[in-house]
């Protein structure tokens, strides 16, 4: 609403740009606040989704990469804006309506007008046509790209009533309005979250560890989707190639993989298999950067909801790995992975070291689990264990039974260099432990320290692996987990490793469920958790209400 200059126009009493400001799924007319935007509950401000889903099920191609509107459900993952005119029933000659995107925002959005069929416009300058004396029309507004370094979110869209200056002058504008709207984030889903689907591949070797996946998922109440050899190519490193997520908007909300730049054998299973209607894709490709083991998403974890210092993070902080800081040739998470999930603002990212593993991801060393606990590999707990068995005189138990050359808790127990190695192992942990105390605000009670051994090799510039499976790399289905059979030595039939974690675990109403991942995963410096993934559901929580 404004007033105008021309006599001319003296009829025209209303032109406004509408969104959704209040964010209740509603355009409302002309919003006070919808040129700006704020957090909070009690914040305004229009959401836009990046359009990255493929609404073609034959062609496959991000709708944001299309523009043009093929079908008509493309619409549904756009945010309305209304253009609302008052006046006479037509505009002296020479005056027009003119919608204009900035330069630096024209990149970032695309802005469809619709009639009939639909098929839209996507300048970032265009006229609209001034219809009648009371009139409207409906636009409809789509991200093209996420938060990111260069780009903050925020994206302005002006109208502008232009008068003609004759003489050959450029038009002026007698009257403007603007709106605003911010792109959804990207936001990752914890452990602690309903699953809604497990992925696993099949290899040639893998049969066993399937089946076992396979039940456990059943038995939880779960959907499970095999990757055939024919799409992941005897790459069956699961949580490595991607990551599952969403995005979220008060009219929708769909899931999201975050495609890995690791682009291994499994490189084309979530463009081709997982991206299709309402279900979107991201990814990111260093430039000048070398990919490394980093850059794989065992290394890219997400927290439960926490509070650390009376500041809120309903939806949790994102959990990566990277080299120690002193470390002047260590490996690192690539700087464009990085920069994307800082750029998100709402899973206020955490860096941790773990380019002392082999392998060098995060889910080696530590897990969340229903009940929130933190789980951490210890070993420390593992050698606790052990020295208890010798003082009950169980010294003779042997580790790895049918499994390889097995050994004895008392030849173990006496290798010094081992337990040299396993200090080193500790203190590295340690260090990621204080990080993981202070940044989720957490006790010593809410962390469990779980018996588990690291070999360190000196060949792979002294950096470590488990030396039994790693049970802290698990699936987390619920109360129902699957952990890396650790083969570990046996009292009157029972693996002590096995009993170990059932009493750490069952008390908090968990069920414990063992895996023989070792010659299809621990043997290639992997396991459960490394060989799967879930799609799980959204937070209740809307990303928006976040107090900034």
């Amino acid at each position: 609403m404004g007033m105008f200059s021309s006599t001319c126009l003296c009829s025209l009493t209303e032109i406004s740009l509408d969104i959704d400001a209040d964010r209740d799924g509603i355009v409302e007319r002309n919003n006070p606040n919808k040129a700006s935007w704020k957090w909070g509950p009690n914040g305004h401000g229009a959401i836009l989704l990046v359009n990255c889903d493929c609404e073609s099920t034959f062609r496959k191609e991000l709708d944001s990469e299309d523009e043009e509107i093929t079908r008509v459900s493309d619409l549904k993952d756009m945010s309305k804006m209304i253009l609302r005119t008052r006046g006479p029933a037509v505009l002296p000659e020479g005056y027009k309506l003119s919608l204009h995107i900035s330069r630096s925002h024209a990149e970032s959005v695309r802005v469809f007008r619709t009639s009939g069929k639909p098929q839209g416009s996507t300048l970032s300058t265009f006229k609209l046509m001034y219809l009648c004396m009371v009139s409207q029309e409906i636009l409809f507004v789509e991200g093209i790209r996420f938060p990111d370094k260069d780009f903050d979110g925020l994206i302005t869209i002006n109208l502008s009533l232009l008068e003609p200056s004759g003489q050959g002058f450029p038009e002026t504008p007698i009257y403007t309005d603007k709106v605003m709207f911010r792109v959804a984030p990207w936001i990752m889903t914890p452990n602690t979250l309903k699953p809604v689907e497990v992925f696993v591949c099949s290899t040639s070797d893998n049969y066993d560890f399937l089946k076992a996946i396979k039940s456990l998922v059943q038995s939880s109440g779960y959907k499970l989707k095999i990757c055939h050899e024919y799409m992941n190519r005897g790459d069956r490193w699961m949580q490595d190639e991607i990551e599952f997520g969403y995005i979220d908007s008060p009219h929708q909300r769909i899931p999201v993989v975050l495609d890995s730049p690791r682009d291994r054998e499994l490189e084309d299973f979530p463009y081709d298999v997982l991206l299709g209607p309402d279900f979107g894709y991201v990814t990111r490709y260093p430039v000048n950067e070398r990919v490394s083991s980093l850059d794989s998403f065992g290394n890219l974890e997400v927290s439960p909801p926490v509070t650390v210092n009376g500041k809120k993070y309903p939806l949790g902080r994102i959990i990566i790995g990277v080299a120690f800081p002193t470390t002047a040739h260590g490996r690192n998470m690539t700087k464009v992975i990085q920069d994307f999930l800082w750029a998100q603002k709402v899973q206020e990212p955490i860096a941790l070291y773990s380019d002392w593993l082999v392998v060098g991801h995060v889910d080696e060393f530590m897990t969340f689990v229903p009940g929130f606990r933190l789980l951490l590999a210890s070993p420390d707990a593992g050698y606790k264990l052990f020295r208890s068995l010798q003082v009950k005189g169980h010294g003779s138990a042997k580790l790895f039974q049918g499994k390889e050359e097995e050994i004895s808790v008392d030849e173990l127990m006496s290798n010094e260099e081992f337990r040299a190695e396993n200090i080193y192992v500790q203190n590295c942990i340690d260090w990621n432990r204080d990080v993981l105390k202070k940044e989720l605000g957490l006790d010593d009670e809410d962390i469990i320290d779980l018996p588990i051994l690291f070999k360190v090799f000196p060949k792979k510039n002294k950096r470590a692996a488990a030396y039994y499976p790693d049970m802290v790399n698990m699936l987390v289905l619920g109360k129902n987990l699957g952990i890396p059979k650790p083969f570990g030595p046996q009292v009157q039939g029972t693996c002590v490793l096995e009993a170990e974690m059932r009493s750490l675990l069952e008390p908090l109403g968990l069920n414990c469920t063992f895996i023989d991942d070792f010659a299809s995963y621990h043997k290639l410096q992997g396991e459960v958790h490394c060989g799967s993934n879930v799609h799980r559901e959204p937070f209740e929580f809307r990303w928006w209400n976040l107090e900034q």
